[in-house]
Formats: C-alpha cells, sequence, structure tokens
C-alpha cells in the first residue's frame, strides 16, 4: 500500500509522536546534560576566558614564550554562535554549561524540525511526504547525536538550514525583503557555522535562478543579480573584517594538490551518506570516529557505489518529480557542493572526509527519496522500511547507551557538562586543587576537561602522532609561574609522560600521584 493520508490526519500524528520525542528527550538531557566534542571546547574555553575579562572572542592561555605571562587568540578557526548561544541562555536563567547546552540542542532540534517541514510543503511535497520525511530524519544517527555530544555548529546549522531553504522559496521577486533575507541570512548562516558560506551561496545563486528562469530579459538576469550581489557581498565583507581576518581559519590551510579516488566520489557519494546515515554507521568510512567497520580499499569502493547510486537518484528526481523547484534545488545544491569539496579536498584544506560537513545535502534529499519510492511497487518500499528500522534501531541503541554513560559513567563538574575523558576521583581533585590555588596552572591532554578549572589559568596539550621524532623547541612552553599540574591518562608509556613533562623546562623534579587507576597528576613547583 501506498503512503496515503487517512481521516486520523496522519500527518499531524507523525509530527506530535516526532515532537513529542524530542521534547522529553530534552528534559532528560537537561537533567543529565552532554559531554562536548572538541571544537565547541574551544568555544567554551572563550567563553571561560570572555567570563574571567577577556575581550570578545579571545582565547586567552599562558604565552609559550614566557608561560609567566598570558597570550590571546582571537578564534577564527570555529563560529560564534557555538558557545554565544548556550552562554545567552547561561546568562538569562543563571544555569550551568550543560543546561545551557541541553536548551540549546532541544530549542535548535525544535526549530530544525520545523523549518525543514515548512520547506518541504513549500517545495512541493504533500503534508505526508513532508512528515514521513522529518520522521525519517529524527531516526537517523546524526539526529541522535547531540543527546550525547554538544556538537556547537553542527546542531546550530540544522536549525537554520530548513529556514533558510524555505526563504529561498518563498522570496518571489526583487525587493527590500529579497535585500534584509540575503544579508541576514549571511550573517546569521555564520554565526551558527563557518562552513554554512557554501550551503549561503549555493542557496543564493539557486535563488538568482529561480528569480531569473522565467524572464528572457538579459537585462532583468542583471538586475536580480545586483539585488542579490550587494547584500550578499556586504554580508562577506563584514564577516571578513570583524571576524575572519583577525585569525587563521580551515580555507587558510591548505598543502599540495592531490588527487585521489575519494577527492570526488565522496562529494558525489554525499546524498547517501548524509542522508542515510551510512557515514555514521560505518564509524566513519574515510575518517574514523571510532573502530572502522570497512578497511581503506573496501571503504573506496563503497563509496564509489554510492556515488554512482547517488547520480542516478539525482537523474530520477529530474525525470520523476514534478516540483521545477525542488529539481533546480537538487541540481544547484549538489553541483555546488561537489565542485566545492572537491577542490578543498584536491587543495588539502583542513576538511576532513566527513559526512557531516553535507548534512545539508542529504536532509534535502531525503523527501525526493522518498517520493520517488512511494511511486514504486511495495517490495521496494518494504526494503526501504527495513532500512529505516536498520536505522532507527541503531541510532536508539547509540543514543540509550551514550546517554547512560554520560549519565552513570563519565565524570561531572561544575559545568554540568559530561566529562567522558577523567574519572570523578580525578575530577574531584582537580577541583579541590584549584580551589586550594590562584597562581597555578593546569595542563591537560583533552580540553574539556580544563573547563572545571576557575581559578587558575589552564592550557590544552598539543596531542602529538609521534612523540620519538619531533622537535621538543616546538612545544616548549619557557619560563617559570606558579605551581604547575599536567594530568595524564595512567595509560601513557612512560617515555612519553617524560617527553611530555620536558615541554616545561623551567619547571623540574616533578612528583606523580595516581588519582586512580586511570590517571596520574604530575606536578611541580
Amino acid at each position: 500500500m501506498k503512503i496515503s493520508t487517512s481521516k486520523y490526519n496522519l500527518p499531524n500524528i507523525i509530527l506530535a509522536i516526532t515532537g513529542a520525542f524530542t521534547v522529553v528527550m530534552g528534559v532528560l538531557l537537561y537533567l543529565s546534560p552532554p559531554a562536548l566534542f572538541p571544537d565547541p571546547s574551544w568555544g567554551f574555553q572563550v567563553m571561560h576566558s570572555m567570563g574571567m575579562g577577556g575581550g570578545f572572542n579571545l582565547l586567552i592561555k599562558p604565552d609559550q614564550a614566557d608561560i609567566s605571562k598570558n597570550t590571546s587568540e582571537f578564534l577564527t578557526w570555529w563560529s560564534p554562535g557555538q558557545y554565544l548561544v548556550p552562554w545567552f541562555f547561561k546568562w538569562l536563567l543563571g544555569i550551568n554549561n550543560g543546561q545551557a547546552s541541553a536548551i540549546t540542542i532541544t530549542l535548535c532540534q525544535l526549530m530544525g524540525l520545523s523549518g525543514l517541514y515548512s520547506f518541504f510543503k513549500k517545495v512541493g511535497f504533500s503534508p505526508l511526504i513532508a512528515s514521513v520525511s522529518i520522521a525519517f530524519i529524527a531516526c537517523q544517527q546524526f539526529y541522535s547525536l547531540p543527546y550525547i555530544f554538544y556538537s556547537g555548529g553542527e546542531i546550530l546549522l540544522f536549525a537554520y538550514a530548513g529556514w533558510f531553504l524555505y526563504g529561498c522559496i518563498v522570496i518571489q521577486k526583487s525587493g527590500w525583503q529579497l535585500i534584509l533575507f540575503v544579508l541576514f541570512a549571511g550573517l546569521t548562516g555564520f554565526f551558527c557555522k563557518s562552513s554554512v558560506m557554501w550551503v549561503y551561496l549555493a542557496g543564493l545563486f539557486f535563488l538568482w535562478l529561480r528569480l531569473s528562469i522565467p524572464k528572457r530579459s538579459v537585462v532583468e538576469h542583471l538586475k536580480n543579480g545586483i539585488w542579490i550581489a550587494i547584500p550578499a557581498a556586504l554580508s562577506l565583507v563584514i564577516i571578513y573584517l570583524f571576524f575572519l581576518s583577525k585569525g587563521q581559519n580551515p580555507a587558510s590551510a591548505s598543502g599540495q594538490l592531490k588527487l585521489s579516488w575519494q577527492t570526488f566520489s565522496f562529494p558525489l557519494a554525499s546524498p547517501l551518506l548524509a542522508g542515510f546515515s551510512i557515514d555514521d554507521l560505518a564509524h566513519g568510512l574515510l575518517f574514523h570516529s571510532g573502530v572502522p567497520i570497512f578497511n581503506i580499499p573496501v571503504a573506496i569502493m563503497v563509496i564509489t557505489a554510492l556515488a554512482a547510486i547517488s547520480l542516478l537518484l539525482v537523474f530520477a528526481i529530474i525525470r520523476f518529480i514534478p516540483n521545477n523547484n525542488y529539481k533546480l534545488l537538487i541540481l544547484t545544491f549538489y553541483a555546488m557542493s561537489v565542485m566545492f569539496f572537491s577542490y578543498a579536498y584536491l587543495r588539502q584544506m583542513a576538511i576532513s572526509y566527513e559526512a557531516r560537513h553535507y548534512r545539508v545535502i542529504g536532509l534535502i534529499f531525503i523527501p525526493g527519496i522518498i517520493y520517488l519510492l512511494n511511486k514504486l511497487n511495495i517490495g521496494y518500499r518494504a526494503c526501504f522500511g527495513l532500512i529505516w528500522i536498520g536505522i532507527a534501531f541503531s541510532s536508539f541503541h547509540y543514543l540509550v547507551k551514550g546517554y547512560r554513560f554520560n549519565k552513570t559513567k563519565s565524570a561531572h563538574g561544575i559545568t554540568g557538562m559530561a566529562q567522558p575523558f577523567i574519572d570523578q576521583p580525578s575530577l574531584n581533585q582537580i577541583m579541590s586543587l584549584d580551589k586550594q590555588q590562584h597562581n597555578a596552572i593546569f595542563a591537560f591532554a583533552s580540553n574539556d576537561i580544563g573547563l572545571e578549572v576557575t581559578q587558575n589559568r589552564i592550557l590544552t596539550l598539543e596531542q602529538i602522532a609521534d612523540y620519538d621524532h619531533i622537535n621538543l623547541e616546538d612545544y616548549e612552553y619557557d619560563g617559570h609561574a606558579g605551581p604547575l599540574y599536567i594530568l595524564l591518562p595512567a595509560s601513557y608509556p612512560e617515555k612519553k609522560a617524560d617527553i611530555i613533562l620536558k615541554f616545561f623546562p623551567g619547571y623540574k623534579d616533578f612528583t606523580a600521584v595516581q588519582l586512580s587507576d586511570k590517571y596520574v597528576l604530575y606536578s611541580a613547583k
């Protein structure tokens, strides 16, 4: 049986169940907040520095040339929204970082679902196809992830994407509404996540094509381009002058040209990698987030097959879906993402082979895929149903396991965030030392633990792949300040720990104290 609307108003029932699940998970998350991904951990350190009197978006840390002094860094590698939104709720409600992150996640999930639903309907899909698409999105692993790890820009981008796409569809003519939309969509998108710029440019190009194609006059095409280009340029200039020009970002770091099979196949496979959580479920096909399921040769074969299927999907959407705006949007965004990321990989920019970078592509393909499946016979729909059940089961298992780990096994300090990289006895002793000292420096191998230190300065030790072949001078913190405390996992080999201690030549005679069976504290005064 094909999907059909019943007298019980099935679309509203689906949306109500999806929304209720999101709200319930939000309440549970408020009671037991998530851990932090590494990227927003840096943003939260900036929030910590600003709370201690530092300037806007400045990361205050001990100076490597003289550890008795501080240095500041304007953090341009990530967008400011990842920490400013939780900071707003923290300031407004007087709550801790964990509770503020939980509220941020819940509101972003609800905004994201409502924006995508509005976009799906506006682009021509029925309420039932749109609601089924929303339910399918909520069953994905990427939807469960924020309840385990606060992902910063990722969750903010999810809240932004649907409403931005909706705006690209709802604008019908040039005018002041178009100018304001283009200007503030760029600023808001960058505030949410800096890498949204390719989505922004793809949306503007689509908007220009949609407004211009019905008109055959070249003059009208140029006028539409000017209406869009001027506010877009102003938005980009503001972003560059007041943010990007003050430091480095992923686009600043690139290497020599490197052509590989995955340079093009990974972006081409993005609709399925991102829209069906395939990359997440495989623990990362190329950039591993856990124990990899496939080795590299097999992973490349899988990606190549998914790229071929994705191209067939694009062809089927163009051939069989009636709404011209949706067809144009699919072609524009898919082509833009393939060109942008292929160029980035070719230049070896600091952009990983992860499906999360293509999330918007996966989201806009989902209703089209469900529409096509609804036109096929029951065998294909049953196969999709089994795939859906498998994805939902895996995502729910991931959600339960991760939430339980954060609640019962992770350490918890004053921030309220789950701390998976330290145990409770060790964290208790770190916070106790922090209360006793006021001129000490605490060094950690993970950048989230330092957020629990409020009275003293912190620094995050750089992760080094090969400690046997490094130039110590590149990692030294010269000079001497107050007491120095370095927390390291007990699993570190003795030689590796000794090298890390040499990062601080101004300190001698370190004392090692086993805080627990998993962590050792090295101190020198």
